[in-house]
């Protein structure tokens, strides 16, 4: 049994642990030793969740000795925040909201953000595993004897995370030797820590509340809940968990930030607008001292005015540094105005066309959080209603009667007035505000206070789960019909306690895909196993869960087999069910997202067109295993036969197309009969994939289409057949791995770059591709090395190069045959301007925005379209209009000059409005855009996210 119970809280700012020993009831925070300064070693509670990389030799090794021995390159806590302030690109910031965004690859090294090529670069997951492995060395450093992995530990995470940020928090936790600990979210540890404060007083100083909303604003993130509070046994409370808001990337740090921006322009004025717009680097280093100036302004005892210093680079540290002031009024207006209005109206947020990106991140697009905080009410205004005893058929937004503030940013206190004031005037009455004594610290305590309760020694915030949950056993069916389904988790099911149903049994496939439909209801709880007709207005349909699942002890096996279903609610709301095999016990886990907004029906999936049927049957005849005489011709009309059933082929909606799919992958030997059918199966099968991802199972589909890769194709002599191998694998290579598209690479190398000789050594199944097969391939590949993007744009730039030189040459040529040369010399200038604006695009469809090539070579490559005669030459201007591409995020965005010049030189020739805006401002591209980058356009109905 371990000995203490500890909690850790790992901030966006600061991470936080508290302790208590098994069986007392005194917890205490643990002072976390770490650098100060060069050499200089302190302790405090507070571990600033920063990370400083040296340069090579910029510190001695004895600067940075801890005391324990480690091999921790990278300088963390207080001294990292000192460093930072003075050198920027070398600070690891916010590492816990990268940790949610799921547009960059997480567990690349990416951080710092932006920063110089030279500069050491550590993942979001490892830079968060640093944290806690520095808590867990301290530990371990002070109590030798009872070693932190031993101990029961509570991790607290923000209650809006979603599955991915959850699993890709317990994978730090594991990178830092804790393999074993329980999740908590944070609104309500800070509650537990409330509880555990009053906990003998609580049925006094609850008796007049009813329903308690926590409002955490920390530096990255903003979280909302509702805890019900019901009268219980022997005058104790009994409270309840009923309603978690959705993510939102909107804390401190976007506070920073428009200070940061407003502290920027100011500057700048005062330099006559001379001065270039700052770096990346150089603006987070602007920002962390506008978090100090933020934080002594909004203090009770403020002063009127403070000055922001940011210092020079490099020899110019003291001389080139520059200064601005802000005044106490003015941080009034835009921290507290911005972020915190008040909302009389209670509007909701608003949706902006672009959202905000800076330093990479995608922060919500409406600063103000008490808007959102109107869209949460709403949300959840049924079982808010209920715990406040309003009448069910009320119209206006419940009001929490109690509110509990938590978070860093409360420590300004005239924050936490304006957002009590702004709940006041929607409540129409004062309401009361839990005093919450430390919130820097009330997490961390509050993970302590929740283990305590598990075991009987504190209050505990119960509830269970707020719905019941079923498996639909049939998955379609008229919607004003009642549906049959079996109850897998009663309403107020017991977190952490799985329920088997061991009465009922269900037939799995393995090794194909399978759907598992749910639906949620709130009306009274039938037991787990029953079998229940749930009427059309009882439920909520939920979005069904597709997957393949496989036999361990046979991958490929394909089976049917006898199961049980297990279902859990885990501790941080998520239902978790197993498919238990009743022979050998075997588990396969299937794990739902159950806190999202499920409030609006799940639409049903549009029915499939009437010649569906016949379509597959027409697959079936031309690639089937059944031996039938089919005459080439019906090969080569097979897509024109399609389209007669289906309707052009351009209207197949996506699950069409997918089913499609399907059937060819079925029958994929029979594209081998001859080069006919190797073609039509090709271009079929990469039409019907395209894009590669967005669509159900579309992740298991490339993983069969892959394995076929390394064989080529079986008609390598065909160039027809070579195309379509090569524009299947265009199509698709939006759901391809890193690995995959690497591995493309490599034959996208070998023919640019082979010689004669080389080719004539090339291995059969490495097959040949044109270079116009190439440039549309090598422009597809986003998710490899920024690096690599460079080179293939270097040889596209070259083409690009003899293609404008042969194009002078034609135009002086005024015979026919110069003519049909310039053309042609045309044509090539637009492919390779349409490759070089996909390879250097500042927002990908499908990859990482860290893959992206770097500024500085976009920049050259604009400065080569800029040269070109747009007038004479019109997808320049579509080009440039990409590489010139407003995303927000200053590591990735060009010049403000070069942006001037492209502005300029669109509007020069007229060219379409969208263009010019996607180069002003950050902007979502329109229908033809998206079709002209990507070469293709999407299947209806299916919407990319850039």
């Amino acid at each position: 049994m371990s000995k203490y119970v500890v909690s850790i809280d790992l901030g966006t700012t600061n991470t936080v642990m508290a302790y208590a020993e098994a069986g007392s009831g005194e917890i205490r925070l643990f002072e976390i030793d770490q650098l100060t300064a060069p050499g200089e070693i302190g302790a405090a509670a507070l571990l600033p969740s920063l990370r400083y990389h040296p340069a090579d030799g910029e510190l001695a090794d004895g600067e940075l000795q801890l005391p324990w021995p480690s091999d921790e390159p990278a300088v963390i806590g207080v001294l990292a925040r000192k460093l930072g302030a003075q050198v920027p690109g070398r600070l690891v910031a916010s590492a816990k909201s990268w940790l949610s965004h799921p547009q960059v690859d997480r567990m690349a090294p990416i951080l710092p953000w932006g920063a110089e090529a030279n500069v050491v670069k550590v993942s979001p997951v490892a830079a968060s595993a640093s944290y806690l492995a520095h808590l867990r060395s301290a530990w371990n450093a002070r109590f030798a004897a009872h070693p932190l992995e031993k101990q029961q530990i509570v991790l607290t995470i923000p209650a809006s995370f979603d599955e991915g940020a959850r699993a890709l928090t317990l994978e730090a936790a594991r990178m830092a030797g804790l393999p074993s600990l329980r999740l908590l979210e944070e609104p309500q540890a800070a509650f537990y820590d409330w509880l555990y404060r009053q906990r003998d007083a609580l049925g006094e100083q609850l008796a007049d509340t009813r329903l308690v909303l926590v409002c955490d604003v920390g530096g990255g993130t903003t979280d909302f809940s509702l805890m019900k509070v019901d009268a219980g046994a022997a005058g104790q409370p009994a409270i309840s968990r009923i309603g978690v808001g959705n993510h939102l990337i909107l804390g401190g740090d976007n506070m920073d930030l428009a200070l940061a921006h407003l502290v920027e322009s100011r500057m700048g004025a005062a330099a006559g607008g001379a001065q270039p717009r700052l770096s990346a680097s150089r603006l987070a280093q602007l920002a962390e001292r506008c978090r100090a100036a933020k934080e002594l302004l909004l203090a009770a005892d403020a002063p009127d005015r403070t000055t922001v210093t940011l210092l020079g680079a490099g020899s110019k540290l003291i001389g080139g540094s520059r200064s601005a002031e802000l005044t106490r009024d003015e941080v009034a207006a835009l921290v507290v105005d911005g972020f915190f209005p008040l909302n009389e109206a209670q509007e909701p947020a608003r949706r902006a066309r672009g959202g905000i990106v800076e330093f990479g991140l995608p922060y919500a697009s409406d600063a103000a959080i008490t808007r959102h905080l109107a869209d949460f009410l709403r949300q959840h205004g049924a079982a808010a209603r209920e715990a406040l005893g309003l009448p069910a058929d009320s119209t206006t937004v419940p009001v929490p009667d109690t509110l509990l503030l938590n978070g860093g940013v409360f420590r300004a206190d005239a924050l936490a007035r304006r957002l009590e004031a702004a709940l006041a005037g929607w409540r129409q009455q004062p309401l009361r505000v839990l005093h919450n004594d430390n919130p820097d610290v009330a997490v961390a305590r509050g993970g302590v206070a929740y283990a305590l309760g598990q075991s009987g020694q504190a209050p505990v915030i119960g509830g269970g789960s707020a719905r019941s949950y079923f498996l639909l056993l049939d998955d379609s069916g008229p919607a004003d019909k009642p549906r049959r389904a079996i109850c897998i988790l009663p309403r107020g099911a017991a977190e952490g306690r799985e329920q088997l149903l061991a009465g009922r049994s269900f037939a799995l496939r393995l090794g194909r895909p399978v759907r598992f439909h749910l639906a949620s209801a709130t009306a009274e709880a039938p037991q787990a196993g029953d079998l229940v007709d749930l009427q059309p207005d009882e439920y909520i349909q939920l979005p069904p869960i597709a997957t393949v699942l496989r036999d361990s002890s046979a991958a490929d096996a394909r089976k049917e087999i006898p199961v049980q279903l297990a279902a859990t609610l885990s501790e941080v709301g998520t239902l978790e069910v197993h498919c238990v095999a009743k022979e050998d016990q075997q588990r396969w886990l299937l794990e739902f997202q159950l806190r999202g907004d499920t409030t609006p029906e799940a639409p049903d999936e549009a029915p499939m067109p009437a010649g569906l049927a016949a379509a597959i049957e027409k697959i079936d005849r031309i690639f089937g295993s059944r031996a039938q005489q089919v005459d080439i011709k019906e090969v080569k009309q097979l897509r024109a036969q399609l389209e007669h059933l289906l309707g052009s082929r351009e209207s197949w909606t996506t699950p069409v197309l997918r089913r499609l799919f399907d059937t060819l992958m079925e029958r994929a030997k029979g594209r081998r009969r001859s080069s006919e059918h190797e073609r039509a199966w090709l271009n079929l099968s990469g039409y019907c994939l395209r894009p590669g991802f967005g669509y159900a199972l579309d992740e298991w589909r490339i993983e069969q289409l892959w394995s076929m890769f390394e064989t080529g194709v079986q008609n390598h002599k065909d160039a027809q057949v070579c195309a379509e191998w090569w524009t299947l694998w265009r199509r698709v290579s939006g759901g391809l791995s890193v690995e995959a598209q690497l591995r493309v690479l490599d034959d996208f190398a070998f023919n640019v770059q082979a010689d004669a000789a080389e080719r004539g050594r090339r291995p059969v199944t490495l097959v040949n591709g044109s270079e116009e097969d190439m440039l549309r391939l090598g422009a597809s590949l986003e998710r490899i090395p920024g690096n690599y993007k460079a080179e293939i744009g270097a040889w596209m730039l070259g083409q690009l190069h003899k293609a404008t030189k042969a194009a002078g040459k034609a135009a002086a040529d005024k015979t026919r045959n110069g003519a049909a040369s310039l053309a042609k010399a045309e044509a090539t200038q637009g492919r390779f301007l349409w490759g070089l604006s996909r390879v250097g695009a500042r927002q990908p469809f499908h990859g990482s925005a860290h893959d992206v090539v770097d500024t500085a070579t976009v920049e050259q490559w604009l400065d080569a379209v800029l040269a070109l005669d747009w007038k004479k030459v019109e997808p320049a201007g579509f080009a440039a209009s990409h590489l010139a591409r407003m995303t927000g995020d200053r590591s990735r965005d060009i010049n403000e000059t070069l942006r001037a010049e492209v502005l300029r030189r669109l509007n020069a020739v007229g060219a379409p409005a969208n263009w010019s805006a996607m180069v002003r401002e950050v902007a979502q591209l329109d229908q033809a855009d998206e079709k002209r980058m990507l070469g293709d356009a999407l299947p209806p109905g299916l919407k990319l996210i850039a």
